[in-house]
């Protein structure tokens, strides 16, 4: 069994309500700090009560994503929202400014601190109090999204499937089937599109107010210092969208064009997409969720010892909850606790190839958890998108050479990497647009609804729009940014995925190279945590941070000759 790392500042029996915690931040803020000595201890005893309060909040999230019809299960959730955030923010805030303050603060090795110093001061120039009720609220209403995709399903003959699971026939090769189950799909999630939408108009005031109490002009500019984007600009992902658009669409819309003559089909439509064009029945690599799990630890073991003893070690302590069922909230995430200093994966298996990309994904995110428990204070962990996605995307690529495990003869080992090398340019694409519609939103806070489905299409439609004809589909086409949870509920991290995905192609090229070599740079930069900048992780992984349009085509046309070899 693993266990929490031993307290020595707060009570090993805490109970997680404000009554105990108040005087926990009373003694923080009042304590008298007579040397740099006495200062980082302090910041010692600040790391130990944020990271169980972090892991307190972690397990709600986690218990309500796994049950989202349990309404004790939200309550839990909620009462952290709203009786314990809202309370420690401004004692957070105080903190800061007694860090920044005491006379001790300069004697702090600037070296070792920078990073996490200059994300405090930039959290001090962005605190509102008058945000905290505002923040409590979106925290509490962007979970709906949750519950109202989390209860979709669909029939299928006589069986009742998730939208996860009816998505499994979206690889049936027979035209009609899959056109059927698209319709189904498609059409139960048109039927909650005004409830979505009011959703998100809702959360879009909210946080537009958010941002002009922080004395921001829109949101978008509010977020880019609230994410600590140091390390570049909205004008900087701009430039990737373009990248993306110039060398990697036309690539797709080349094998969009294969895929049509393979399949023997005039047009493309949407239900055409994810079926094999071999005419194979769609690959199974395991029959369930127990079998996942198990294959998984071994292809990781088969890369290195250390990372399959990782995932042995969660699966011992139960932290997967890895199949689809009704009710589960959607999507999938590594969940890192705080204290204990392993992750929890959450996913919706219904025993596909994706599911199987999903879970080398999170197991990514799982290993960097590991690399980053024994990290000094809890801030440290707190890895920037850009790096925690180098992680897990990195991991997609990495492991591809030991899937092995997953399929038993070479034809399948060969489609099932050709199939994940093009997914890999197709990501790049749909996170381009996925953020340019952020940027859209926020940079234009008083659209309607009408107007966003109009701006979504237009920035759709130059990416390929999915390479489908949607001739007869407008509207479904239009509302496609509904099933994108992050807009909900994480809104601008989206590009991160982007960025790092030209850099896990970048490690997989070095590991094609040296996998030795490579995979030691990889995990090192991992083991950082967020004590360098994003540059300085990139190389120590040994890759560059760039999104130039140079450096896109020089990662695409790897890409594309890994494709061309299988």
């Amino acid at each position: 069994m693993i266990h929490k790392k031993t307290r020595t500042y707060i009570p090993a029996d805490l109970e997680i309500k404000w009554d105990t915690l108040e005087p926990l931040y009373k003694d923080l803020v009042s304590r008298q700090l007579n040397s740099v000595t006495e200062l980082e201890h302090w910041l010692h005893d600040r790391s130990e009560l944020e990271a169980a309060l972090e892991e307190d909040f972690a397990w709600r999230y986690i218990r309500m994503t796994c049950d989202t019809n349990n309404e004790q299960l939200l309550a839990d959730f909620q009462y952290f929202a709203t009786e314990i955030e809202p309370k420690t923010a401004p004692y957070g805030n105080e903190l800061n400014i007694k860090l920044v303050k005491s006379p001790y603060f300069d004697e702090l090795d600037a070296h070792k601190y920078f990073v996490y110093l200059r994300g405090i001061k930039k959290s001090l120039e962005l605190f509102r109090e008058e945000n905290i009720p505002i923040q409590t609220e979106i925290q509490v209403e962007q979970q709906k999204y949750q519950s109202i995709s989390g209860s979709l399903s669909v029939h299928i003959g006589d069986k009742e499937y998730t939208l996860e699971q009816a998505a499994v026939f979206l690889k049936d090769t027979d035209r009609a089937k899959r056109q059927e189950v698209w319709e189904k799909i498609t059409f139960r999630r048109l039927e909650e599109k005004e409830k979505l939408n009011d959703l998100f108009d809702h959360l879009r005031v909210l946080r537009h107010k958010v941002a002009v109490n922080a004395g921001f002009e829109n949101y978008r500019d509010y977020m880019f210092q609230a994410l600590g984007r140091f390390d570049y600009t909205p004008q900087d992902c701009y430039a990737f969208h373009e990248a993306i658009e110039l060398e990697i669409v036309p690539i797709l819309r080349e094998h969009a064009q294969q895929r049509k003559e393979a399949l023997g089909l005039d047009t493309l439509r949407p239900w055409d997409m994810d079926v094999n064009t071999s005419g194979k029945p769609a690959l199974k690599p395991f029959n369930s969720g127990e079998e996942l799990i198990e294959k998984s630890i071994q292809c990781f073991r088969n890369i290195n010892s250390y990372l399959g003893e990782r995932l042995e070690i969660m699966k011992d302590n139960n932290l997967f909850d890895v199949e689809s069922r009704k009710g589960k909230a959607p999507g999938g995430y590594n969940y890192p606790l705080s204290e204990t200093g392993a992750p929890f994966i959450f996913m919706n298996s219904a025993n596909t190839f994706r599911d199987l990309t999903t879970m080398v994904h999170e197991g990514g995110h799982a290993v960097h958890t590991f690399l980053t428990a024994d990290l000094e204070l809890n801030d440290f962990k707190h890895c920037p998108s850009e790096v925690a996605e180098l992680a897990s995307m990195s991991m997609e690529l990495i492991s591809m050479d030991k899937w092995d495990v997953f399929f038993d003869n070479e034809e399948d080992l060969k489609r099932a990497k050709r199939d994940q090398l093009v997914d890999v340019l197709k990501t790049l694409p749909w996170v381009a647009v996925v953020d340019q519609f952020q940027h859209w939103i926020y940079t234009n806070p008083d659209h309607l609804a009408s107007e966003r489905a109009e701006a979504w299409l237009k920035i759709y439609e130059p990416f390929g729009a999915g390479f489908a004809d949607w001739s007869g589909l407008e509207e479904a086409e239009a509302n496609l940014w509904q099933k994108q949870l992050h807009i909900f509920e994480i809104p601008f991290y989206y590009i991160e995925y982007g960025f790092a995905q030209l850099g896990a192609i970048a490690v997989y090229k070095n590991y094609k190279e040296n996998p030795e070599k490579a995979l030691e740079q990889y995990l090192a930069a991992l083991k950082l945590g967020y004590t360098k900048t994003i540059k300085e992780i990139y190389e120590t992984a040994g890759i560059k941070f760039d999104f130039s349009a140079s450096y896109v085509k020089e990662l695409a046309t790897f890409i594309k000759g890994e494709i061309e070899k299988l």
